[in-house]
């Protein structure tokens, strides 16, 4: 299966230009179907889902984004959404990654209540773009496909966006996504939130944390992602949505 422009929706297809006429894209290109040859049972998410946040979230409706790595690289969790996982997933597996667990303590300490499962497409479909900074992985690899090439692409989109589109909420969680910040300073009217990564005991270890120490704070990402809204006069995120309903025990989330 070889990945085509067509395989991004139109309205990020002209966002991005003559990106798709570079070196860079047919370099991603001709990596991506080496892999796809070579390993299609290992690589997450499902080629067809490579781009499902571009798709679930379009251009003119983006007010916040939210910067991942790369997708989980467990079996059943790839979604094509940064840190979104399928709702079937009980919040108190082990498959449920320390990065939600920890998103879900910063939603209740900020008062907007729990999450009661990791599917995020209803922030998708309020305008949060969800996005890797690589949109592929290998099973069992984390980072595998950093080096695919992706980067291009993603920093040609961060750019353009960045430039075509004022009033924007950026969270940047960690040293890669803060990496990309030299892309977002220059454009005029956008708000950068930044703070440590949010899977694992690094949520805490930095001079900007996610949770401070003792997960009492929060970092008020989610909060201040509002506030800038409002006085954008944009709706608002509903982070949690009322009519939503747990799918497993909600114990031990501050334990």
């Amino acid at each position: 299966m070889l990945i085509s422009p067509e395989d991004i929706p139109k309205d990020w297809r002209a966002l991005l230009g003559d990106y798709f006429s570079s070196p860079e894209w047919f370099d991603l290109q001709a990596r991506l179907q080496s892999e796809l040859e070579a390993h299609p049972e290992l690589i997450r998410p499902e080629a067809k889902n490579f781009f499902n946040a571009l798709r679930l979230t379009p251009v003119d409706q983006v007010k916040v984004i939210i910067l991942g790595q790369d997708p989980y690289h467990s079996p059943g969790l790839a979604q094509g959404l940064a840190f979104s996982i399928p709702a079937d997933i009980p919040t108190n597996s082990r498959e449920f990654p320390s990065s939600l667990r920890n998103i879900r303590k910063a939603l209740i300490l900020e008062g907007f209540g729990d999450l009661p499962h990791g599917d995020l497409h209803h922030w998708a479909s309020q305008g949060v773009l969800l996005l890797n900074t690589a949109l592929s992985v290998r099973l069992g690899e984390a980072g595998s496909h950093t080096n695919l090439g992706w980067s291009s692409l993603i920093n040609a989109l961060i750019h353009s966006l960045a430039i075509q589109r004022a009033g924007l909420v950026w969270m940047l969680w960690g040293g890669h996504a803060q990496s990309k910040l030299s892309l977002i300073e220059p454009s005029r009217d956008q708000l950068v939130l930044c703070a440590s990564h949010p899977s694992g005991l690094g949520v805490y270890k930095t001079d900007r944390p996610f949770l401070k120490l003792g997960g009492q704070e929060s970092c008020g990402h989610f909060t201040k992602a509002n506030q800038w809204l409002d006085s954008h006069q944009q709706s608002s995120i509903v982070w949690v949505k009322a009519d939503q309903k747990p799918t497993g025990t909600q114990g031990g989330l501050f334990e």
